[in-house]
């Protein structure tokens, strides 16, 4: 979210989105009204070949997060929220942020005469730049959505306190990638009924249908999916201020739960990677262990591979022990591992209990990582 919706949020009424007084709906619309405006100054500054090419969303995405990132962190959140939870305050804020998506897509679609709408429909939404009369409309449009979506993602991480330095091309990608779903999109498709009402899950699967962004990292691809959406989103026919209101409203929520299931569970994992480390007294060794147990079956889960990162990190920042011999290791072999087990010394109760946290970080605990666990607790009896 901006600056200024971010701090109308904070001013918000406890209750929700719903209970808000009339005072509460201008307050909320003038703030809609002024992000508008500045985003209109901001389209002024695009060329018709930015807003085709993609190009848009990296001058967007610059402009969006530069100045925010500086004020906005975890104290920033505490001195609003003091002690309350961050499932709360990601909750609250969600559904704000789906608030205000929904008052833009009210005065969108109130700027979209039926002549436009059935040109944009006409056209397939191949090339909007085309129709000079709603490029400035629906880019106001995506660029806050744009805009909200990215800023909401970026709110929700700060609040599980899940580490992105935007400065990293790897962490803004991840970023980019969590606030748009992107090589989410069959995930999304089935958690959609979930999240919204009967009448609008037809509309919402269009939206969220068609062929899902990957792999491509570089933003003006970026640009030409989301331009893509919203065009598909403007060009139904029929689509009445009711539904692009509704539109707006849902997809904004969805991606915001999005956000909340991704950066939520990797404030699990890295919680269990702290726990791990705080508690172990064979800190290099637990590395080891660790390890043999992810690579039991010879796959490895996303949320695995991110265990094993903060683990490493962890046990050097607490433990000053760095490995690398384990670093350079491509094939772990299990005899080298109890070697190991044989030549440690003292109660290995933290190794075992290492074992089985690593085991069930991704669910269940499979047939070869059982074999694993069953043998190391052997070992661990015997020394």
């Amino acid at each position: 979210m901006s600056e200024t919706l971010i701090d109308a949020v904070d001013a918000g009424d406890d209750e929700g989105a719903d209970r808000k007084s009339v005072d509460d709906d201008g307050a909320d619309r003038k703030v809609v009204d002024d992000e508008r405006a500045e985003l209109k100054k901001f389209i002024k500054g695009l060329s018709a070949d930015d807003i085709k090419s993609g190009n848009w969303f990296t001058k967007l995405s610059a402009q969006a997060m530069s100045s925010y990132t500086e004020k906005v962190d975890w104290r920033y959140f505490q001195e609003r929220y003091k002690d309350v939870p961050a499932d709360a305050i990601v909750d609250q804020r969600i559904k704000m942020a789906s608030r205000y998506a929904a008052l833009e897509g009210g005065l969108s679609a109130g700027a979209y005469t039926a002549t436009v709408v059935a040109t944009l429909g006409s056209a397939g939404g191949a090339s909007p730049a085309t129709v000079p009369a709603a490029v400035t409309t629906m880019m106001v449009d995506v660029t806050f959505i744009t805009r909200l979506q990215l800023r909401l993602a970026y709110d929700v991480a700060v609040l599980y306190r899940v580490p992105l330095d935007l400065s990293d091309p790897e962490d803004m990608w991840k970023l980019i990638r969590v606030a748009f779903t992107i090589k989410s999109g069959e995930t999304v498709q089935k958690g959609v009924t979930k999240a919204v009402p009967a009448m609008v899950r037809p509309l919402i699967k269009r939206f969220y249908s068609g062929e899902v962004l990957n792999a491509a990292k570089a933003l003006p691809v970026v640009g030409k999916h989301l331009l893509q959406k919203n065009v598909i989103k403007i060009g139904i026919p029929l689509v009445g201020v009711p539904l692009a209101v509704m539109l707006n409203r849902y997809t904004t929520l969805i991606a915001g739960r999005h956000a909340q299931a991704v950066f939520r569970n990797e404030a699990r994992v890295i919680e269990l990677a702290e726990g791990m480390s705080r508690r172990s007294r064979h800190p290099q060794l637990m590395l080891w262990v660790a390890w043999l147990v992810i690579r039991a079956n010879r796959k490895m889960a996303d949320d695995e591979a991110l265990l094993m990162r903060h683990l490493v990190r962890l046990v050097r920042e607490q433990h000053q022990v760095v490995d690398t011999q384990l670093a350079h290791l491509v094939d772990i072999d299990p005899a080298e591992v109890w070697e190991r087990i044989d030549a440690a010394s003292g109660d290995l109760s933290d190794i075992l209990d290492v074992a089985d946290r690593v085991a069930a970080v991704d669910g269940d605990i499979n047939t070869r990582e059982k074999a694993v666990i069953s043998e190391l607790r052997d070992r661990c009896r015997r020394v």
